[in-house]
Order: C-alpha cells, then sequence, then structure tokens
C-alpha cells in the first residue's frame, strides 16, 4: 500500500528512484570491498552485509533515502575481534549488536540525538568528508615489490588523474544541461565506455578483488555459547551498536536537512537493529548509515524507499550475475563520485563560523573533524563534541543565577531566583542570602527559576538548615510538581507552598 500511495504522489519520480538507486549500488561495490579488507574479511562479507542493511533499512527505516551498508566506521572497531577470535565470533557480534540496537530504539532514546549541538554536527560532517577524500588517495597507489604502496607516477598517474577530474566535470557541468539522467551514473557510463572503448590501462574494480559469488545463505555463528562467549562479544557489540546509531541517527539529520523534511530517529533504530540481526546470521560484517551513498542517492534523486530497494538488489544481482561487467568499471569513475561526494558533503559555510559564532562553538566543530579524521571513531568524537558543549553550557549557566530581593507590607523578605539551580550555580545561590541579617520569615520564590538536580535539593537543605538554626522560617514559593517531587526527602525542614506552582510542558517526542 506504501508503494501504490508513493506512485499516486505527483512528486514521486519512479525513473529518478531507479536510476539514483543503481548510481548508488556501483558506489557501493568498491566502499564494501575496501571496508571488507579493512576488517580482515572476505570481500563478499562486505558486499552482503550491504545488501541486507540497504534492504532492511529501506523498507523499515525511518529515512526514506537513507542508504545503509557496511562502513568503515564499524570495520575499524571489528579489526581486533576477527584478529583475536576469527570471522565466527564477528558474525555473533553483529547479532547481538543488532539486538541492541533494537532495544534502544524500542526504548526510544533515538530522540537524545537532539541533544548533539549544531557545531558537533558540523565538526562531524566535514571529519567524514575529509575521510571520504582521504581514503580515495589509495587509489592513486600501486603494490610495490616489497609489499607496500607506492604512489602512481608518469602515464598511470595522467591517465588516473584525466578521467577522475572528467568524472567531477560530467557530475558538476551535466545537470546544467539536463536532469533527465542522474549525473553521477552518466559520469561511470561515459568514463567507464570511453576506457573500455579504446582499451586503457588503469585500476579498475576488478583490480581490487572479485565480486563474484552465490546467494547468502543461514548460519547460525559456529561459537560456544556460554558466559565466556558473552564477556568476549558483548564489548565489541556495545561499541559497534553506538557507533552505528550514532553515525545513521547523524547521517538522517543531515538527510533532514538537505530534503527539508523529518526522518524517524527511534524507527530508524530499530530497522538499523533488525537489519544488523539479520545481517549476523547471513555472515556478514554489520554497519550503519552512509553518508556518502546517502547524499549521492538524494543528490540523484532518490527521496524514496524504492531508490534503496533497487540499490541492494542490483548490488546482489552484481554479486550473483554481473560480477564480470561491474569488475571492468574503471576506479577513477568511482573515485571521481567520491570526490565531489566529499566536497558536497563539507558544510563550506562552517569556515565562517569563527567570526559569527562563539569561539567555543568553533573550537568543538574543529575538535570532533580532528577526531574523526584521525582515529575514524564516530561515537568518540561526537562524544567529546557533546561533553565540550555540555560543559560551555553549564558554566554560562552556573553565572547566570540571580536573586532579586524585596519586603513586602508584612516586613517578610522574599528572594525572587532567577536563573537554573542545579550543580553549576549553588555556589552562587547560597551566596545570596543574607541570614543573620533576614527577617524571622523568609519566602524563596522560584517562578523564574527551577531545581534541576540533586546539588540543588542539598543547597536548598543548607540554606534552610542556616535558617533554622537562628529560629528563622523559609518558605519556598512557585515549585513546579517535578521540584516538588525531588524535594519530598526535605520536607521536614523545607515549607513548601503547594499554590501557584507552575505547569511545564515538555516537546513532544511524537515523531522521534
Amino acid at each position: 500500500m506504501v508503494f501504490i500511495e508513493q506512485l499516486k504522489n505527483k512528486e514521486f519520480n519512479l525513473k529518478n528512484e531507479i536510476l539514483s538507486g543503481l548510481t548508488v549500488s556501483l558506489a557501493l561495490v568498491p566502499e564494501a570491498v575496501a571496508f571488507s579488507l579493512i576488517a580482515g574479511v572476505t570481500p563478499l562479507i562486505g558486499l552482503y552485509s550491504a545488501f541486507f542493511l540497504g534492504l532492511i533499512t529501506a523498507i523499515l527505516g525511518g529515512r526514506p533515502g537513507m542508504i545503509s551498508g557496511a562502513t568503515g566506521a564499524i570495520a575499524v572497531v571489528i579489526i581486533s575481534l576477527v584478529a583475536r577470535h576469527g570471522v565466527e565470533y564477528l558474525f555473533a557480534a553483529v547479532v547481538l549488536m543488532g539486538v541492541i540496537q533494537m532495544v534502544i530504539g524500542a526504548l526510544r532514546l533515538g530522540k537524545f540525538i537532539r541533544l548533539v549541538p549544531h557545531a558537533v554536527m558540523y565538526g562531524f560532517v566535514n571529519g567524514l568528508a575529509a575521510v571520504i577524500f582521504l581514503a580515495q588517495l589509495d587509489q592513486f597507489k600501486v603494490m610495490g615489490s616489497d609489499g607496500t604502496l607506492h604512489w602512481l607516477t608518469g602515464m598511470p598517474m595522467m591517465i588516473m588523474l584525466g578521467f577522475v577530474v572528467l568524472t567531477m566535470a560530467i557530475i558538476h557541468f551535466l545537470p546544467k544541461l539536463t536532469k533527465a539522467v542522474p549525473a553521477s551514473l552518466a559520469a561511470i557510463v561515459v568514463v567507464s565506455a570511453i576506457i573500455i572503448g579504446f582499451d586503457i590501462p588503469t585500476k579498475t574494480v576488478g583490480d581490487i578483488a572479485s565480486i563474484s559469488g552465490g546467494l547468502p545463505s543461514f548460519h547460525i555463528p559456529d561459537i560456544p555459547f556460554n558466559l565466556e562467549t558473552l564477556m568476549i562479544v558483548f564489548p565489541y557489540s556495545l561499541i559497534m551498536a553506538l557507533v552505528g546509531l550514532i553515525e545513521s541517527l547523524l547521517t538522517l539529520a543531515v538527510v533532514d536537512e538537505m530534503t527539508e523534511t523529518r526522518g524517524r530517529g527511534n524507527k530508524e533504530s530499530i530497522a538499523q537493529g533488525v537489519a544488523n540481526f539479520v545481517c549476523g546470521f547471513f555472515g556478514g560484517m554489520g554497519g550503519c548509515a552512509m553518508i556518502g551513498q546517502s547524499i549521492i542517492n538524494v543528490s540523484s534523486g532518490g527521496r524514496n524507499r524504492i531508490s534503496g530497494i533497487v540499490a541492494a538488489v542490483a548490488l546482489l544481482l552484481f554479486v550473483l550475475i554481473g560480477a564480470s561487467l561491474i569488475e571492468q568499471v574503471p576506479m577513477a569513475a568511482l573515485v571521481g563520485l567520491m570526490f565531489m561526494v566529499a566536497i558536497g558533503t563539507f558544510e563550506w559555510a562552517s569556515l565562517r563560523m569563527f567570526r559569527n559564532v562563539p569561539h567555543t562553538d568553533f573550537m568543538v566543530m574543529i575538535t570532533v573533524a580532528l577526531v574523526t579524521i584521525f582515529f575514524h571513531n564516530l561515537a568518540i568524537a561526537v562524544l567529546i563534541g557533546v561533553i565540550i558543549s555540555a560543559l560551555k553550557f553549564a558554566w554560562e549557566n552556573a553565572l547566570r543565577i540571580r536573586a532579586r530581593k524585596r519586603f513586602d507590607e508584612n516586613g517578610v523578605k522574599h528572594y525572587e531566583i532567577y536563573g537554573p539551580l542545579f550543580f553549576g550555580s549553588v555556589g552562587l545561590f547560597q551566596e545570596k542570602f543574607k541570614v543573620h541579617e533576614d527577617p524571622d520569615e523568609v519566602i524563596i520564590d522560584f517562578e523564574e527559576s527551577r531545581v534541576v538536580d540533586h546539588s540543588a535539593i542539598e543547597a536548598l537543605n543548607k540554606v534552610t538548615e542556616r535558617y533554622a538554626k537562628v529560629g528563622k522560617k523559609v518558605h519556598l514559593k512557585h515549585l513546579s510538581a517535578d521540584c516538588r517531587n525531588m524535594l519530598d526527602n526535605a520536607s521536614a525542614i523545607i515549607d513548601v507552598n503547594y499554590w501557584e506552582d507552575p505547569k511545564y510542558k515538555l516537546v513532544s517526542d511524537e515523531l522521534a
């Protein structure tokens, strides 16, 4: 029914969906192969992962048009697991990774992606753009007799550079002439036709590895099912699950911005979990959303689920019946395509941030980008960025706690508190009160404030105790219901005004 409704939609373009899906499938091949080799597994494992992840997330995911597959972020995590324990433990880790992601989605924890500041988002996409660009440089190298990679020289380098530039030129200028065919697909076809037609010697997909294979088969990981195995697998599964979801949800946010629509983070989390769970039972290495492929898809006109389904099915057909043809595709065309993806991914507007935003935000952006580039650990990069931003936020709000003081007609002193009361502001808060100079009755008004955490409760306890020691009474006024609940344990010494308490409304996470 969903597909039928899409076909009725005037904005839905089946041709663009199919062609963009084919473009993505061609670009998926070398990346899946490369990430497999990084992880220390056979290329078919990466290709099968790309198929299952791409297909299942396209059908079940919360962001139509987003592409998932085997990724470098996951490959980096599993290198040591494969090296120490073998590929069967990897399959088990991927299954458990899927379970963890499904639990996170079911608990609706995907909404916490809202806590990622925009500066962290900029650092994330800029770091990934650099990673995508740098990853292509290996295609300009050749294996020497000593077993190390050496840069191409002479005519081979000129041929490679020439066709990379030609690919980039076609992708850039063709949309100005016509949008009947995705520029990326047209560039791959034209460059491939020239190189194959004139028998020009240059590196091809087949030079990296063979992609020929059969249908993936169901396989229960051949490992002992005991506590020792769980202790080995669980740490890797947890890291893979978190890294995969962070990259997927940040990619979702990027595609949301590109398409000016809103995806469903929790639904995507569950879809990623289901995909990885199935992937582990069919000999896959696991993965997540791919920002580069997603941008290729969206830029080529793929906005619905069909493009992702076409990409996944086409990739499997390449493995089954089209390997000999796809292996002839020149790497120059795919490198040129990925260079354009890197250029499109980079937030060039962020270069002007230094003058227009607080320096802390610019430092966060640079830090996240550098960690992403040098360590390829997106979870750590984003976590560092969020922590720095949170500390900055806490410090700024700690300085905003204020108290306006006045006496009413009965001689009662009122302290009207402004700003949040939390661990960072309790010190300044306690300095506001003149216990020995104040009258016998004091009212602390929280209409413009909020009791946030346990440190705030302790601060209130200390203030009331100070007044109690000198025989003075303290009333707390305008506390919300949640603040009163936090103060229940202190009710013996704190007199709470239960009237005129404000009602706070929370942002709905219905679409998260």
